[in-house]
């Protein structure tokens, strides 16, 4: 879990694991290619609609699916979530997710500093 995030980043209960992962992954399972790519509110009005799922719970959901390699070369964009056809598509989201990781790594340094200018260890 991550800290203050505890709630959209918990483990998948049955009831997910059981009714709301099987229902994603047969839509991202048919979303191959860029031009077939799916938004997270797509995904909730279409598919989800009878499902207590929110962006943040389905973001928690599309993680699991990618992290024990559900739906294999799962990529999002800002078009969506769509199933890499290419290697092109896995190199250019490698880049972005390292991007991703130096913009939140700036972060983390500044909140640091910021934390020890303004409570100092004694």
């Amino acid at each position: 879990m991550i800290k203050n995030f505890e709630k959209d980043t918990c483990k998948l209960n049955d009831f997910k694991k059981e009714k709301i992962l099987p229902a994603v992954v047969a839509v991202l399972e048919r979303c191959v290619g860029k031009a077939n790519a799916i938004t997270n509110k797509k995904i909730i009005r279409l598919n989800l609609a009878d499902y207590p799922v929110d962006p943040a719970r389905l973001r928690m959901i599309l993680h699991y699916i990618r992290t024990k390699d559900l739906v294999k070369g799962l990529i999002a964009t800002r078009r969506g979530y769509f199933i890499a056809e290419r290697r092109k598509d896995f190199e250019d989201y490698i880049k972005s997710l390292d991007g991703r990781i130096g913009a939140i790594a700036d972060v983390k340094m500044s909140m640091t500093r910021h934390m020890e200018e303004m409570f100092p260890e004694t």
